[in-house]
């Protein structure tokens, strides 16, 4: 086999597994929804990375964990009639998301060690591969630390360690596609004129304004905000609601703590990100990028318009399973599609503009 060879199956290696880490991530997000949703996030009340991986295996050993999940906040206050088979309904799905997770951690570090001995990896790309592991490690252990808060005085996790929890797995998902990205073209060289281009600013500016509208999702999941308000575009009969900016005494904590503000301000801020999708295309359409980027802007579009669609009917029916956990994972395809499209026009080469009129196809005389 000539070496060449080698490298090109080298190189669709770490391709492949870069791309099934952040299926992964996504896999993770989406189930950690569920579990949300189903409340049993809170079932298991403690933290055992290693000899968590084995479930209670004998009738007494069943009773002990139920007896630790009574004396949290969520049984007193909110389960305090679950039977012990019920119990064993949600302990189940946390303890299947954690073995999840125990896995992924696994699939992402070992193979980053193992492409780095064998040389698959340069060690002069260690440092983005090394962080994407320890990133991994931090999210369990962020994890726990949301967890935590729910099983002290409050029978919920708090808002602020969910919405952190998820933008750190948005952050470990957009490394890994990055440099998913970067193998599946080939490292193709940054074009750094693109840096100045409309198409390139718009595309990140979609990019930030997704991901406030994103993280103003974890807060309405840890808020349960999605209650507050069952009708659309009304709220409380009114278009505006009022007392938006008067259930705390700053500015800032109702925009971070109210649930009827937050509820406000993701409805409609849904609308920015679709707003802002619209112009990246005609901006990237008007700027003749390639046709890919033009496609995928609209495909943007048409995401954002059904998760607009899928936000509505989540209010409308009062945050139902299947609705809900499709409404985040729109959300992810949409992140993902974004820093795509900021990685093509990154990456586009600077062509010269082509003469659109016959006078300017004509020489200029003297």
């Amino acid at each position: 086999m000539s070496e060449q060879t080698v490298s090109e199956k080298n190189n669709k290696t770490v391709t492949t597994w870069l791309f099934m880490v952040v299926a992964l991530i996504m896999l993770l997000v989406t189930f950690g929804g569920f579990v949300r949703l189903t409340r049993s996030g809170l079932s298991i009340v403690e933290w055992n990375p290693i000899t968590g991986v084995i479930p209670p295996l004998s009738e007494e050993a069943w009773q002990t964990e139920f007896a630790k999940y009574q004396q949290t906040p969520e049984f007193q206050k909110i389960n305090h009639t679950m039977t012990l088979f019920e119990y064993k309904e949600i302990f189940w799905l946390e303890f299947i998301h954690r073995l999840i997770a125990r896995f992924a951690g696994l699939f992402v570090v070992i193979p980053i060690f193992y492409f780095l001995f064998k040389g698959i990896i340069p060690w002069r790309k260690s440092p983005i591969f090394l962080l994407i592991g320890l990133l991994f490690g931090f999210q369990g252990f962020m994890g726990w630390y949301m967890v935590s808060s729910g099983l002290v005085d409050n029978p919920a996790v708090d808002h602020l360690r969910l919405t952190f929890h998820l933008l750190t797995a948005l952050l470990l998902m957009g490394l890994a596609l990055w440099m998913a990205l970067r193998y599946f073209y080939h490292s193709p060289k940054i074009i750094r004129a693109q840096f100045k281009s409309a198409g390139f600013i718009m595309a990140v500016f979609l990019l930030i304004v997704l991901i406030i509208q994103i993280a103003y999702g974890g807060l309405m999941a840890g808020l349960k905000a999605g209650h507050v308000s069952n009708t659309w575009p009304l709220m409380g009969g009114r278009l505006i609601p009022p007392g938006l900016l008067d259930t705390f005494d700053t500015a800032l904590e109702n925009l971070l703590e109210a649930p009827l503000t937050v509820h406000f301000i993701h409805r409609w801020f849904s609308l920015a990100v679709l707003l802002v999708a619209i112009v990246l295309y005609y901006v990237v359409k008007r700027k003749n990028h390639a046709y890919a980027i033009t496609k995928l802007a609209l495909i943007f579009i048409v995401l954002a318009i059904i998760q607009i669609s899928l936000g509505i009917s989540v209010i409308w029916f009062s945050v139902p399973l299947v609705l809900a956990l499709t409404h985040q994972a729109v959300a992810l395809l949409l992140y993902v599609a974004s820093i795509i499209i900021v990685y093509q026009i990154l990456h586009e080469p600077v062509t010269a503009p082509v003469p659109q009129t016959e006078k300017e196809l004509k020489p200029t005389t003297a």
